[in-house]
């Protein structure tokens, strides 16, 4: 049973209360949305945005820049993790997920405000790998920060429903980005798109942030301060501070490299899966398949809106039977039924096939993602939680996650097979399984000392 921390004057509800905590997963879960809304709509808009910036390159061509471009971010991601990380375990939860916000604002506006190749030559591409840079810092640092909070504020038998809000909350990013990209698709023409309809998104990001920073600014910390050292005083003089010496980067890398090595396999097939189903599918059902950008949209909003649904009933599910039942069981059936999937949408593609594929994919999606969300911040320690699983994370969605899509562009260029998503996606998820061996489940049980 968690230890109630006492509240501070003015009537605060405690740092445990029932209340708290579900302001807790309120604030995390609107702020947590907004920010992937604000990541993830640039890649439904990659074949408007590869024309305007790379006009000289082919239809292939255009389509592997932006991939490129999209991709920059998530090289980012543990640059973010590893020092947004650090200041979140030695400043606090809350301020690190505030910057965030902010971070991914101004990537936003530069993005909203980027001329195209045609207005600015090379300026424009090159600013536009900028915003996806600092974008891709803001995502790095938030994932970490957001979830050791929701983790930090849950009973030892509920943290697989509370983290289980970090997933839900990208999901619902997700299904916001993709709808809002579908309805600009479907109400403006190619030309209204292609001269200002594609930076809406991006000004609705920024007008976004002011609302979760608001909404963030009242949650509580749930790291403790640590006490600072005092030098011993000279005959006749006044006991000094000592300057602080937590280093949770340097103890990350030195003391849990094993937990990290782990921790980076376990994340890689979820953070795959979702880039494929969730963000690519779109392009190729539209340039492999020939089905309708606007089909292929809402393909993705219905994967957005299962994630944001069913989160929380695998979080309990998980908590009921255990981290690793769920997740290895739901991988072995995303290995089972990708071939099948992918063979039964090339054979006839159409857009309830595309439904389908991606309604029963997201299922399994969720089934695997919400439990390895929640065992990645129980792997460390509290003076080093959020770092470690930042640097986890961010390292391993960098790489395999981050350009996933990019491979898979290459991989259907020259081997002209459409079945070669699902052959990646196979071998990735089946690596990532194999190290649940080798990872203690903590379901049900204390992760910190103050817990009893």
């Amino acid at each position: 049973m968690s230890i109630a921390i006492a509240a501070a004057s003015g009537g605060q509800q405690p740092l445990h209360s029932s209340t708290m905590r579900r302001r807790v997963i309120a604030g995390t879960t609107i702020g947590n949305a907004l920010e992937f809304f604000d990541f993830t709509v640039f890649t439904f808009l990659m074949l408007v945005i590869g024309p305007l910036f790379f006009p000289a390159a082919s239809s292939y061509g255009q389509l592997l820049l932006t991939t490129a471009t999209f991709g920059v971010g998530f090289l980012m991601r543990p640059v973010g993790g590893m020092l947004i990380g650090s200041y979140a375990d030695r400043h606090g939860r809350r301020a690190a997920m505030t910057l965030t916000l902010w971070l991914m604002g101004l990537g936003c506006a530069l993005i909203a405000a980027a001329p195209t190749y045609a207005q600015l030559g090379v300026a424009g591409p090159v600013l536009m790998v900028l915003a996806r840079l600092i974008q891709g810092f803001a995502a790095g640092g938030e994932v970490g920060a957001s979830t050791t909070l929701l983790v930090e504020h849950a009973p030892a038998n509920r943290r697989g429903f509370y983290s289980s809000w970090q997933f839900g909350s990208q999901s619902l990013g997700v299904m916001l980005g993709a709808l809002t990209v579908a309805l600009l698709t479907a109400t403006l023409s190619k030309d209204q798109m292609q001269a200002w309809g594609w930076r809406v998104p991006f000004v609705i990001g920024i007008l976004t942030v002011p609302v979760g920073a608001y909404i963030r600014r009242n949650l509580e910390e749930t790291l403790d301060p640590a006490p600072q050292p005092t030098l011993k005083p000279a005959h006749g003089a006044e006991a000094v501070r000592a300057a602080p010496t937590h280093q949770p980067l340097r103890r990350v890398f030195t003391e849990h490299k094993a937990l990290v090595v782990k921790g980076i396999l376990l994340v890689i097939g979820g953070m795959v899966c979702a880039q494929i189903i969730g963000f690519y599918m779109p392009a190729y059902a539209n340039k492999e398949l020939g089905l309708p950008a606007t089909s292929t949209l809402f393909a993705s909003v219905v994967l957005g809106a299962i994630g944001f649904v069913l989160a929380p009933f695998v979080g309990m599910l998980a908590d009921r039977v255990g981290r690793k039942k769920v997740i290895f069981w739901s991988r072995a059936a995303t290995v089972c039924a990708l071939l099948p999937c992918f063979q039964w949408l090339v054979s006839a593609p159409s857009t309830a096939r595309l439904m389908t594929v991606i309604a029963l994919l997201a299922v399994l999606l969720a089934l695997q993602t919400a439990p390895v969300i929640t065992m990645l911040p129980e792997l460390f320690p509290k003076a080093v939680r959020t770092t470690g699983m930042s640097v986890v994370y961010g390292l391993g969605i960098s790489v395999f996650g981050g350009f996933a899509q990019f491979f898979v562009t290459w991989l259907l260029h020259v081997t002209g097979n459409p079945m070669a998503p699902a052959w990646y996606l196979m071998v990735t998820v089946t690596l990532s399984t194999v190290v649940l061996f080798w990872i203690q489940d903590r379901t049900g049980h204390a992760i910190d000392t103050q817990e009893a």
